[in-house]
């Protein structure tokens, strides 16, 4: 009997760190699909002063 209880508990943890593993790889799905929103003209502008500090 205490054979079919351990098979159950590492069945039970297998079970629970693959769902885990699911849930964290669909929310990494669904963040990279996200819009990016607009910069703004001050973002945009510290954005180009970086560009162009980095190419002089």
């Amino acid at each position: 009997m205490e054979h079919l209880n351990w098979g159950y508990l590492q069945l039970g943890l297998f079970a629970l760190a693959f769902g885990g593993l699911q849930v964290w790889w669909i929310g990494s799905v669904f963040k990279k699909q996200r819009a990016p929103r607009p910069m703004g003209e001050g973002e945009f502008r510290k954005a180009l002063e970086r560009i162009w500090a980095k190419k002089t």
